[in-house]
């Protein structure tokens, strides 16, 4: 598998019965942090007046839509034949990892089998999804966070056009802001999972560097995301915790890049 994120081979298979429409510039935005998606596929019966608002978007987004007959009332054909040719893929060998976006816990022992081939497979869904399919990715993400991230580009953009020139470090400082309420708060198991991880990467004086924490806590709770809590990145999240951590910025051989560490202040 391809060591940089940037060049691996995603396939982006989508249900279309089990997440909304409204933000698939987000997810797509959102995949290519991920990797170049060079297969997209969307499942759902297109005969049904449901699907209606995915058809408006495919073409821009360059989405080929996979047409699967509802046969018996009450079962969705659609993942069947999402499955079949996530697995049809597979054996491709032509890819570095799958995208599955859905909310349905269907796709767990998918996300499990893909997994076991060696692929990296990133979720997508509403926080509704089920627990069993979060844990069998190896990273989730939630579609609200991204239509939360939309707004404040949104707000941002009107803010910057509202204002004089003068006024631009106030705009950046006030972009900084998240514009929609925290999905989740900083509670007692994400204070636990931190200092946990904290103490598994830490030296002998007690520092760890941050990417690597980032890095195992999402293995560790593969739905974990500093946009869940309110938060852009990891490093101000950790910032608002200065009752129980330090942080530590330190220069790199580039310049003007910083490398941060961060410690438990008890420990």
């Amino acid at each position: 598998m391809s060591q940089n994120n940037k060049e691996l081979k995603l396939a982006v298979l989508i249900d279309a019965d089990n997440v909304p429409y409204s933000n698939v510039k987000g997810m797509m935005e959102e995949i290519a942090k991920y990797g170049t998606p060079t297969t997209k596929r969307i499942y759902a019966d297109w005969t049904k007046p449901n699907a209606n608002g995915w058809k408006g978007v495919l073409l821009e987004h360059a989405i080929t839509p996979i047409q699967q007959y509802g046969y018996t009332t009450g079962k969705n054909s659609s993942d069947s034949a999402l499955i079949i040719d996530a697995m049809d893929l597979l054996y491709s060998g032509k890819l570095d990892g799958f995208c599955i976006v859905s909310s349905d816990s269907d796709f767990t022992r998918l996300a499990t089998r893909l997994r076991e081939s060696g692929m990296k497979v990133i979720g997508i869904g509403e926080q509704k999804t089920p627990k069993p399919f979060i844990s069998a990715c190896d990273r989730f993400i939630f579609i609200e966070v991204l239509d939360g991230a939309i707004k404040k580009k949104k707000a941002t953009k009107s803010v910057m056009d509202s204002k004089k020139p003068v006024e631009k470090t106030t705009t950046t400082k006030t972009a900084e802001k998240p514009t929609q309420k925290p999905l989740n708060k900083i509670d007692e198991p994400t204070i636990e999972l931190i200092e946990s991880t904290i103490e598994d990467l830490a030296d002998d004086d007690g520092w760890a560097f941050l990417g690597d924490v980032g890095n195992l806590i999402v293995k560790k709770k593969p739905e974990f995301d500093p946009r869940n809590y309110g938060f852009s990145k990891l490093t101000p999240m950790l910032k608002s915790l200065t009752d129980i951590l330090e942080i530590d910025e330190r220069d790199s051989d580039k310049k003007g890049i910083k490398h941060v560490y961060v410690r438990l202040l008890f420990s």
